[in-house]
């Protein structure tokens, strides 16, 4: 705990620091209490995820000899990435990257000539990289959102269990100082009354 002065001054100094204590530990609770719900939906959603990629993968699964065949190198040059669109959300203050759109570019190519299961081929990679890309989103906007909780928390925590009750000890200090230097003054006052009073009686004439 800081040295503090047993001053009007530092007693006004207190009681303007527990005010903006108080005034802002609410808004602190709130935005711990929407971090959370935020934490937990981005989890929800990545479990949903993990079950549609785990669908699509057993659906790969399903004709993976195919796929181990030499002519699957060429199929997968039909498909390439051309770009990753992600945005920015704000949640609960802080911002996060968003998946918005995934390009693919397919090249055109001989249904005649290549396997009947191309198309099929080509569909599940598509869906399989945009639920891999859409996890990864998912992860970096979890940790950002458990790091900004984790701080929250930490904040809310301070001034629960900190500047708070330091605010309110230092304030009750300060009175009983203060209270105690007024005691003493009129002690003093009294005292110097007295002897006063004792004075001018001991000189007047007789």
């Amino acid at each position: 705990m800081a040295k503090i002065k047993y001053t009007k001054t530092e007693l006004k100094k207190q009681r303007d620091a527990l005010k903006q204590f108080t005034r802002f530990l609410p808004t602190l609770q709130l935005k711990k209490q929407q971090l959370q719900v935020e934490v937990q939906r981005t989890v929800d959603e990545t479990r949903k995820l993990a079950v549609k990629k785990d669908a699509v993968m057993a659906e790969i699964d399903a004709w993976v000899e195919i796929v181990a065949r030499p002519e699957f190198d060429t199929v997968q040059k039909f498909v390439r990435v051309r770009d990753i669109i992600e945005e920015t959300k704000n949640i609960a203050g802080i911002d996060v990257p968003v998946l918005k759109d995934i390009v693919f570019d397919v090249e055109s190519y001989d249904l005649f000539s290549n396997p009947p299961w191309v198309d099929s081929a080509l569909d599940a990679m598509r869906r399989l990289f945009r639920l891999k890309t859409e996890e990864s989103f998912l992860k970096e906007e979890l940790r950002l959102l458990e790091t900004e909780l984790r701080t929250t928390t930490q904040r809310v925590n301070l001034f629960e269990k900190v500047k708070i009750p330091e605010a309110k000890e230092n304030i009750r200090v300060i009175q009983i100082a203060l209270g105690d230097e007024q005691t003493a003054a009129v002690c003093r006052s009294k005292i110097a009354k007295r002897k006063a009073v004792a004075a001018a009686t001991a000189e007047a004439p007789a």
